[in-house]
């Protein structure tokens, strides 16, 4: 919500007004001087929409704010070229209205578009998130990363590396529209406060790392005749992706980095594929390529890649993983009941290549039970297990 700043006024008295903590007026409006405020400069106040009213016999400011919990002062801010001594039946002024539901409804298929659609909503209202692009995919679709926090600690949620575990980008997107709405709102999560992490923690999230992928899951191969005949070929001859874990080049991402790729490769497929092939060398893919950049610029100080399915959480990579490691799985087995386990035989994931350069925590975790892609009727129960571990890997 936009409004118009009056002789006087200071971010902090907005803050006490609207009652929204300070930090998040600060980060909605970064790129303003809080100590240099102008009349008739614009600002944003997170959480808050404005709504049209139409004015009814006997109306004024201060009724229609009493009547929904505002102090007038809050009319005046919305409608600066309104007399408020002046009103006629049948105006029609702005009216602030605090969100307190979901924007992002995760339990349909949600697919690329969807998403970047979501993320313009949260944008919007909640405008201290930061969304940058780190790359684009092999058909050109960007790669949002999405940050929230001011905090020195660093963590990086990810999601959808595979195509037909897209579900994990509805449930990550949940998690993240769940945390904007606790901290707009000051409501707890689990009993846990939000304000603080906010200061204590900077939260990465890349909801889709294989946009490609996931939309010739859902939506079938690309109207563009060469890569329809190419995807086919790759799956085939099968108009049925819903076993595709690839990119659209027949790349299983989460085969792409450095960790005993080599090994990986030796065993899986050698051609493009709907699944295990590794490509022909490490980081080729420019989705991977993008999440190891990002990787490398941010310093994680731990990162979850959210997959499908079994309910287990891989913690371990050649014994390269701290101690912290262990304490953190048990924790996450703890809030959600899936099973730790510390290593597989499966090499060059995300994950195994995080804990080999950095020798920090890295975790994979296995969400639902069944076949891939897993029932959206699952949506509830996933995310319900998923979001002790989303909130204990903010706070530990």
């Amino acid at each position: 919500m936009d409004i118009i700043v009056r002789p006087g006024d200071s971010f902090w008295y907005y803050s006490q007004l609207f009652h929204i903590n300070l930090p998040l007026i600060l980060d909605s409006n970064r790129e303003i001087n809080p100590n240099q405020l102008y009349a008739g400069q614009r600002i944003r106040i997170p959480g808050f929409i404005v709504q049209d009213y139409r004015l009814n016999q006997g109306d004024s400011f201060y009724s229609i704010a009493r009547s929904r919990g505002l102090p007038v002062e809050a009319m005046l801010l919305v409608n600066p070229g309104i007399n408020p001594n002046r009103l006629l039946v049948g105006q029609t002024v702005n009216v602030p209205l605090r969100v307190t539901w979901r924007l992002v409804q995760g339990r349909q298929n949600y697919d690329y578009s969807r998403m970047m659609n979501d993320i313009r909503q949260l944008k919007t209202v909640y405008p201290f998130i930061q969304m940058n692009p780190i790359g684009n995919t092999v058909l050109g679709n960007q790669i949002p990363e999405l940050l929230i926090g001011n905090g020195n600690k660093r963590v990086h949620y990810n999601a959808s590396f595979h195509a037909n575990e897209w579900i994990t980008t509805p449930v990550l997107m949940t998690f993240i529209n769940d945390y904007l709405l606790a901290l707009t709102n000051s409501t707890p999560i689990r009993g846990l406060v939000m304000a603080n992490l906010h200061q204590q923690t900077t939260l990465s999230a890349v909801p889709m790392v294989n946009p490609d992928g996931v939309s010739l899951v859902l939506n079938g191969p690309p109207e563009n005749e060469t890569w329809r005949t190419r995807v086919i070929q790759y799956n085939n001859g099968s108009t049925d992706f819903s076993g595709w874990k690839a990119n659209i080049r027949g790349v299983d991402l989460n085969d792409q980095f450095p960790a005993r790729w080599e090994e990986e490769r030796a065993r899986n497929p050698k051609e493009p594929g709907p699944r295990d092939y590794g490509g022909e060398s490490p980081l080729m893919e420019p989705e991977a390529i993008a999440m190891a950049e990002l990787t490398r610029a941010r310093d994680f100080a731990r990162v979850l890649a959210f997959h499908t399915q079994g309910e287990v959480i891989y913690w371990g990579y050649e014994n390269m993983e701290p101690p912290e490691s262990e304490v953190l799985v048990n924790e996450f087995s703890r809030v959600s009941g899936y099973g730790p386990e510390q290593t597989i035989e499966s090499w060059a994931g995300y994950k195994d290549w995080f804990i080999q350069e950095w020798r920090r925590p890295g975790f994979t975790v296995e969400l639902g039970t069944g076949t891939n892609p897993l029932p959206i009727a699952q949506f509830d129960e996933i995310y319900q297990e998923t979001l002790g571990i989303f909130l204990a890997g903010l706070y530990m």
